[in-house]
């Protein structure tokens, strides 16, 4: 079967029996299964499931996955692109109460695919991902450190992002040319406690804070109304006007944002909703 969509099947046993393992799955449990591929790790997980959502896009490997698990209970094949599905209705037909994801993310369009689950994060308790290893280490990157940007923070707020082993290119076919890692993220969505009442424009002050990393948070944040306050609100809170968005923590931006949230950042709102990480 050719190769198609930029894809590499993981092929190692060792590793595809620690990635299930690390899904912690048991019967009273759904998974959803994203780029089910050839059913290596599917098939792992539905001995271990309630049940497997197979979702691929690819139409070939689709077809091999009904057949390959057309007589199983436990697997259900759906072919369709994880970005378009609704998965929280995609669940609620099955009637599992307890939802789990996983699977390999293709690495051209990881973000995409992730802030997708974050959108959905209230469905599942925990989504464990293989992605690029420079993105697990961005996932789950400390202020301050050279990984730490955007996709950080939209990680650390709605999940608790942990690193749990790498994998290396031979454990697939065809080897990629980069290192990958396996990612597992409790869900945890942080809004209530950091007191974020409006989701949206936290995300929209935090995509300008981190527009360009190197500048400061008062050169990213220049189309406020009043840049002073900025500088103002910065000190406010112990920190120094100039200050990167690299240097806060969550709780830091959380705070910084709840400083100047009367001026309702009017001038944010025209950003797309959704960006690249």
């Amino acid at each position: 079967m050719p190769r198609r969509l930029g894809q590499h099947f993981l092929a190692d046993r060792r590793v595809l029996a620690r990635i299930a393992d690390s899904v912690a799955l048991d019967t009273e449990c759904l998974v959803i299964e994203i780029g089910a591929g050839r059913g290596a790790l599917t098939e792992l997980m539905a001995a271990r499931a309630g049940l497997v959502i197979a979702v691929e896009v690819d139409p070939p490997l689709a077809a091999l996955l009904r057949q390959k698990f057309g007589g199983s209970s436990r697997v259900r094949v759906v072919e369709a692109d994880i970005l378009q599905l609704d998965l929280r209705r995609l669940a609620a037909e099955t009637g599992f109460r307890r939802a789990k994801a996983a699977g390999n993310l293709p690495y051209y369009i990881t973000s995409p695919i992730l802030l997708r689950l974050f959108e959905f994060s209230g469905l599942f308790e925990d989504l464990t991902v293989m992605v690029q290893r420079e993105v697990a280490e961005r996932l789950a990157a400390a202020p301050q450190s050279r990984d730490y940007g955007l996709l950080s923070v939209t990680a650390q707020y709605y999940t608790c992002p942990e690193l749990l082993f790498c994998i290396p290119p031979g454990a697939f076919r065809p080897p990629p040319r980069v290192d990958s890692a396996l990612v597992r993220m409790a869900v945890a969505p942080r809004g209530g406690e950091l007191g974020i009442r409006d989701e949206a424009a936290f995300f929209r002050f935090l995509r300008a804070c981190f527009q360009q990393k190197r500048k400061t948070l008062v050169n990213n944040l220049k189309r406020l109304p009043a840049i002073r306050q900025v500088t103002a609100a910065l000190e406010s809170l112990g920190l120094s006007g100039f200050a990167r968005a690299e240097e806060l923590s969550l709780e830091q931006l959380a705070s910084l944002f709840s400083v100047l949230q009367p001026q309702r950042h009017k001038e944010l709102k025209g950003s797309p909703s959704r960006s690249t990480l």
